[in-house]
């Protein structure tokens, strides 16, 4: 492929977006690019405050415990009392919480700080998710979330190289450095975004016409929904696995930290280097086949690192299941727009979100429980069980109510009626032709379908 292929490609790629999304994006990528406190927490619980390893894996829990309950709490907020309101005060919420973690050093005040910090943190995503579902049009909705998702893994990684280099200033001045990012973002978002919550429809009389109530109860009633939340919950487990169950897995091989360190490290290199380019490559393409794929990719990545012996080895795995994240979140995500009703988008992104934080608390208690009891191999062989019978419920589950909506057909126009020739019976106007809608193809608009984030 020629450099002005390349060029063409990503122009492709990121153009035909509106102005709203990518201040979005320019927030996303502020926000992570701040984001270090669940990135040096634990070494600062263990190394500048003395706590235990056990203590700081069950603070890191607590983050995604908050989580559990923040997802659905941004849900309601979004749908309530809007995007932007959502945004502005779960972003201000989560920096107060990081410039907290810098003054606090009350092993259970860090602890309560942490899990109010993970409620703030995930509150904010179903009003981002519910956002570019409302300003990005339906064909484009799956490519804006991959963007999104390459800003926010663009900004951590430069988080992780940032805040290796600059840990010799401290691990509070870190963390206040969160605040100011992570506040900042929460202006342009005041400053730059527009609201986008739908408005309330208008009845012939023009009084509002009411809407029917959804609360979570209903959202989890939406059977097709509900089958593709628990879906990406097996999904969830099955990504979040290898980063308690690889480097106890290295280490008993007798590999060190470092390695794992690197190995880990590709992940980020991929998401960040491909992104765009699996975009391309899957743009327009079934949403159904994407999400078995992603899950197949999940199972073989990750059933293959009982396999690997070497720091290489590890790293193909790694290689194969970051493909799988690359297709399977933004597909997940514009599933979740899709078979959201309009002026319920923020409780279905909520929902959904749910699955991953419940994935985040419940997978790193497990995979080190497994580690620890049976082994690295019986992990690796549930992951790769798992992913596969997620693949298969994606397949079988969800063709129908994702399926490609049928493209709208231009009638073609009547024949006009043929004008009499002489003084006699007029001839008859040839009859309308009817013409029949035309099938959906084989390859459907990712962006039409529906759900996060991470």
């Amino acid at each position: 492929m020629s450099i002005d292929s390349l060029r063409r490609s990503a122009r492709e790629t990121v153009s035909g977006l509106p102005p709203g999304f990518w201040w979005l994006w320019l927030s996303t990528l502020v926000n992570r690019t701040g984001a270090f406190v669940l990135t040096f927490l634990s070494l600062y619980l263990t190394m500048e405050l003395g706590h235990s390893a056990w203590f700081a894996g069950l603070v890191v829990a607590l983050h995604g415990l908050g989580g559990v309950a923040g997802s659905p709490l941004g849900g309601a907020l979004t749908d309530r009392w809007g995007r932007r309101p959502t945004m502005v005060t779960m972003h201000l919420a989560a920096a107060a919480c990081a410039a907290a973690l810098a003054v606090v050093t009350s092993a259970w005040a860090i602890a309560a700080v942490v899990l109010l910090m993970g409620v703030a943190m995930q509150a904010v995503r179903p009003s981002i998710n519910a956002t570019i579902a409302d300003m990005v049009p339906a064909h484009d909705v799956r490519r804006a979330y991959a963007l999104n998702y390459w800003a926010l893994n663009l900004g951590f990684a430069i988080a992780s190289i940032g805040g290796g280099a600059a840990a010799f200033l401290g691990y509070r001045t870190l963390f206040v450095v969160d605040a100011v990012a992570t506040t900042l973002c929460a202006v342009i978002v005041f400053l730059r975004l527009p609201e986008t919550r739908p408005e309330a429809a208008v009845g012939t009389t023009g009084e509002p016409v009411a809407e029917a109530k959804v609360s979570m109860l209903t959202v989890l009633r939406d059977a097709p929904f509900r089958t593709l939340v628990l879906l990406n919950l097996l999904v969830c487990l099955v990504f979040t696995a290898p980063w308690i169950g690889l480097p106890l897995t290295m280490a008993n091989q007798g590999l060190s930290p470092s390695s794992y360190g690197v190995v880990i490290a590709v992940n980020g290199i991929v998401i960040v280097g491909f992104q765009l380019l699996v975009n391309k490559l899957t743009d327009k393409r079934s949403p159904v086949v994407l999400l078995t794929l992603s899950a197949l990719l999940f199972a073989l990545g990750t059933g293959a690192t009982a396999l690997a012996g070497s720091s290489v080895a590890f790293a193909a795995t790694v290689v194969v299941w970051t493909v799988g994240e690359m297709i399977h979140v933004p597909t997940n995500a514009a599933a979740t727009a899709r078979l959201a009703p309009e002026h319920a988008r923020g409780r279905y992104q909520g929902v959904m979100g749910m699955s991953w934080a419940v994935a985040g608390f419940v997978a790193p208690i497990g995979a080190g429980a497994i580690v620890g009891g049976p082994g690295p191999d019986v992990l690796w062989a549930a992951t790769a069980a798992i992913g596969v019978v997620a693949a298969v419920g994606y397949f079988t589950r969800l063709r129908k109510a994702l399926a490609d909506e049928p493209e709208s057909v231009a009638p073609v126009e009547s024949v006009a009626p043929v004008a009499p020739v002489e003084p006699v019976a007029p001839v008859e106007p040839v009859e309308t032709s009817a013409v029949a809608p035309i099938a959906p193809g084989a390859k459907a608009e990712d962006a039409e379908s529906s759900a996060v984030t991470a």
